[in-house]
């Protein structure tokens, strides 16, 4: 069974449409790119298969549930990373942490273990009981993924979790990230070519709302006839790309 499966997904604000058509599917385990340039139609494809967003017309499904059908059911088996933190400032890290944990159903004491093991996987423990308000930019947005992982979805979705980071706060961003590969199934958004390239097993680049290829990078790369994956960006997101990489659907 596919953990994310897309059907004719739509979405459309008084006259403008955000997202047109989008089919496309995500294996369990899969670690899954959407790239696009800003106004693509990323953010609001995630909150649509977060059932965040009602669509305007076509269905997704998680697991094999629709997420419009049975949003209950999808909103536990997942949890997202947004681009705005969603940390509470005045608490401390450990706070932040064992709310999350309680406030998806896990016990004090749970909570507490749980937010144990992940200040010491994100190395956030040496802050555990400083104020969120204080971290940095690239502890912030480690704190944000503690959170969402610490109700241990099985879809996590990562929207630009680098973004606005140093280079070193982001590699080291990076290698946690890449360590939950296989682990769970994760759909990230990034405007850092080099982190798509270097993190997915596939990506699926927007325009305009619309699909316009999905495949391994290197599939992209030659779906494109680039010899770099930033050249395959900018063509594929210049014009329409038949052959290599397929549109819709896996690759």
């Amino acid at each position: 069974m596919e953990a994310i499966e897309s059907k004719s997904l739509k979405k459309i604000y008084k006259s403008r449409t955000a997202v047109d058509n989008l089919s496309l599917s995500v294996a369990d385990g899969e670690f899954f790119g959407l790239l696009g340039q800003n106004g693509a139609g990323k953010t609001t494809t995630i909150k649509m298969l977060c059932g965040l967003t009602p669509p305007s017309e076509g269905d997704a499904y998680l697991y094999g549930k629709s997420v419009t059908a049975d949003t209950a059911v999808c909103r536990a088996m997942i949890n997202v990373s947004p681009q705005e933190t969603a940390v509470a400032p005045s608490l401390s890290v450990r706070e932040n942490l064992e709310l999350t944990a309680r406030l998806w159903g896990a016990s004090a004491s749970e909570a507490r273990a749980r937010a144990a093991v992940m200040m010491e996987s994100l190395s956030l423990a040496d802050r555990a009981d400083e104020r969120a308000k204080t971290l940095s930019g690239g502890y912030g947005r480690r704190l944000s993924i503690a959170m969402a992982l610490i109700t241990e979805p099985r879809i996590l979705f990562l929207d630009e979790p680098t973004l606005g980071l140093d280079v070193r706060a982001r590699r080291e961003l990076w290698r946690f990230i890449a360590a939950l590969k296989g682990k769970i199934t994760i759909v990230l958004t990034t405007n850092y070519l080099e982190e798509a390239e270097a993190l997915c097993d596939r990506i699926a680049v927007l325009s305009e709302g619309r699909l316009k290829a999905v495949g391994t990078p290197g599939e992209l790369i030659a779906a494109s006839g680039a010899e770099t994956f930033e050249d395959a960006f900018i063509a594929l997101t210049e014009s329409e790309v038949d052959g290599g990489a397929k549109e819709g659907g896996r690759a």
